[in-house]
């Protein structure tokens, strides 16, 4: 793979869910572009990118979000990028089997979640006059995936909401885009029968899963200056499966 080179010194970067997968191959880029970063997670990683920072973070809570915004702030100056990965699934069941409360949960991290952290961070951004937001969607939630209705719609609600935010903010210099990956390879394939991943990867015109490098060097782009003209949209990572 051909990576393109980017110098973000000078720039600061929030990842959240960068403690492992799509989030933490975010990191490593950033800070191999020069960015400074700051890791949001629930759980500190294993490894981090030399002089990144961490801050333990549930995105549902807005209070550790603001918590997280000070340490930041605190420690590197500002925030002029943020990479938003973090999210989860939750069961593959039917919508007449589903629980509630779990249900109520999925929103709450994923769409919900989204909402805390650009009340947070934009604030932040606009003082500087610069950011660049990258939510991580998901072609469930263009397509509707069966037995994950909570996850579905909770990603076509972070569509919605980038295109809401990206218009609030168009006539400033902070840009606001969203990648809607198909399945990528991360270590959470390998919850899953070998069968149900082949499934996916036959749905793919490429026939093969995504890389999280490839994620990774989307989001730099659209993290870069080069971004310019492009905001409120959705960027499919999906091997060609994606319809529109």
């Amino acid at each position: 793979m051909t990576n393109v080179n980017y110098d973000f010194s000078g720039r600061v970067a929030v990842v959240t869910g960068g403690a492992a997968g799509i989030g933490a191959e975010i990191a490593r880029h950033y800070s191999a572009a020069g960015a400074q970063v700051m890791i949001w997670d629930l759980t500190e990683p294993a490894q981090t990118p030399e002089g990144a920072g961490f801050c333990q973070v549930d995105i549902s809570d807005p209070v550790e979000i603001a918590a997280a915004v000070a340490k930041t702030r605190a420690a590197f100056g500002g925030i002029n990028f943020l990479s938003h990965n973090a999210g989860f699934a939750g069961p593959t069941v039917p919508v007449t089997e589903y629980d509630p409360d779990t249900w109520a949960r999925i929103i709450e991290v994923n769409l919900t979640g989204t909402f805390h952290l650009a009340r947070a961070v934009v604030p932040v951004m606009q003082e500087n006059g610069y950011g660049r937001i990258v939510n991580m969607a998901s072609l469930a939630g263009k397509e509707g995936t069966p037995n994950a209705s909570a996850y579905s719609a909770a990603k076509a609600g972070v569509i919605g909401f980038t295109k809401s935010l990206a218009k609030e903010l168009a006539e400033t210099a902070i840009r606001v885009n969203c990648i809607a990956p198909a399945a990528v390879k991360t270590a959470i394939l390998d919850q899953m029968t070998p069968d149900f991943v082949q499934i996916m990867i036959d749905k793919s015109p490429m026939k093969r899963l995504g890389l999280v490098q490839e994620a990774a060097e989307l989001a730099m782009w659209l993290s870069s200056d080069a971004c310019s003209f492009n905001t409120g949209a959705v960027f499919d990572l999906s091997g060609g499966r994606a319809t529109y």
